[in-house]
């Protein structure tokens, strides 16, 4: 199985909109390498739900519940989203500054690639942020 963390902006999308809907589709990615990343999901892999630009943390994890499929909202056809289900909230969100000031974690995308919105984790960063998190 592997790991990802996915990015929204809490007042686009939240992690309580996540669990009220349960079930949703990952749409309106439109970065080639974020869509490849998503292509690469496979059925049953976590992923941290992150809160971008407002609160700037981990507050959850979803699971890929439907692989990738075509993104309904791109009228051009060439993106794709995949289902995520929500998995169970992080005991205690794992802050941005948090991971930054967490030396094991510097190589995390997250701070190498600030604006990618679906991106890998590897499987030691993430027990390192589940233990941060309190997550098990």
């Amino acid at each position: 199985m592997a790991h990802w963390l996915v990015k929204s902006e809490p007042d686009a999308f939240s992690w309580e909109q996540q669990v009220a809907n349960k079930i949703e589709p990952w749409t309106g990615v439109r970065n080639h390498q974020a869509a490849a990343n998503m292509k690469a999901m496979k059925k049953g892999d976590l992923a941290f739900f992150y809160h971008s630009n407002i609160g700037k943390e981990i507050v959850g994890v979803v699971r890929v519940h439907r692989e990738a499929y075509p993104d309904p909202t791109d009228e051009a056809g060439r993106f794709v989203c995949v289902d995520m289900q929500a998995v169970k909230p992080m005991p205690t969100p794992v802050t941005l500054s948090q991971i930054k000031a967490t030396p094991e974690l510097a190589e995390v995308s997250l701070i190498r690639q600030s604006r990618l919105s679906v991106m890998p984790i590897s499987d030691e960063h993430w027990k390192i942020l589940c233990r941060m998190g309190g997550y098990k």
